[in-house]
């Protein structure tokens, strides 16, 4: 594992229980969060080059993932953003805030409700609305998941789907990566908890906020991402908000870890031009 993201874990305190976050370097504060079923090492290709561009930089997990506490029994992009402007501003100041599928959907809606404590974006694989689909399939897909993570299976399933995913190039890292959440999720009360996050799960509650984002917006779509119903259609939507759009070729769901000769650059030049309009200069 990544040095940076094998630092001393601090824990965040919510209504339901901790958060597990790392933070390092000084400077202006950049806030990272991963994905559904996703571990804090998915940003280990950023952290790096982060910190020596002078960065202060918060990687948290989600709530139940990691070493947050599995007493949750609230999930979902809405309690993800208000854990996330919880961590801004126990951490003090407002942050550039990095974030992956749900992540992503979870740090628009925070800058949407908490304009002064998001500074700038940058979305890897967002999912910022749910697809189409009717009731009954809804219903199917539930009931799918009861099935897939309930029993002992549920964290090789999760495992290999999240392989399955990263179409087109991917991580030298992945197998290790992969292992490290089949081990997390079968740590006690994980699983249940994975379930319940499936079962809440909704993006429809950001999609009418993105017009409320003021934020300035990066965001990276994989050109192989199977999230997507129609990946270029997508980015064309997520561009239709003002946000600027990577089209990232040979990557799926999890761009940033596995087009990091792309990702890395853009993301340094999106925040040297935050820096620049004035992130994170201290106020009288």
């Amino acid at each position: 594992m990544n040095t940076s993201i094998a630092s001393q874990v601090k824990f965040l305190q919510r209504p339901e229980g901790r958060i597990s976050y790392t933070v390092e370097g000084s400077g202006p504060l950049v806030v990272a969060v991963p994905g559904m079923g996703d571990l804090r090492s998915t940003y280990r290709e950023l952290t790096g080059p982060l910190l020596e561009a002078g960065y202060r930089v918060a990687v948290t997990d989600l709530r139940a993932h990691g070493e947050s506490d599995t007493t949750f029994r609230e999930f979902g992009d809405i309690a993800t953003a208000r854990d996330l402007i919880a961590l801004i501003d126990e951490l003090g100041g407002n942050a550039v805030v990095l974030g992956n599928s749900m992540g992503a959907a979870a740090a628009a809606w925070a800058a949407a409700e908490r304009p002064d404590a998001i500074a700038g974006l940058v979305l890897y694989g967002p999912l910022l609305r749910d697809p189409a689909m009717s009731r009954l399939t809804v219903a199917a897909i539930h009931g799918m998941y009861r099935v897939l993570f309930t029993g002992p299976w549920g964290p090789a399933v999760w495992a290999g789907y999240y392989r399955s995913i990263n179409k087109g190039r991917t991580a030298p890292w992945l197998k290790e990566h992969s292992a490290d959440l089949k081990r997390n999720m079968k740590e006690p009360g994980r699983l249940r908890s994975f379930r319940h996050l499936t079962l809440q799960l909704t993006h429809s509650v950001v999609e009418p906020r993105m017009p409320e984002v003021k934020a300035p917006t990066l965001a990276f779509v994989g050109a192989l991402d199977p999230d997507y119903r129609d990946p270029a259609a997508e980015a064309d939507w997520i561009e239709s908000f003002g946000a600027e759009v990577v089209r990232v070729p040979e990557a799926g769901h999890y761009p940033q870890a596995q087009r990091p000769d792309i990702i890395v650059p853009a993301t340094l030049r999106f925040l040297a031009e935050r820096r620049e309009s004035g992130w994170g200069e201290k106020r009288a």
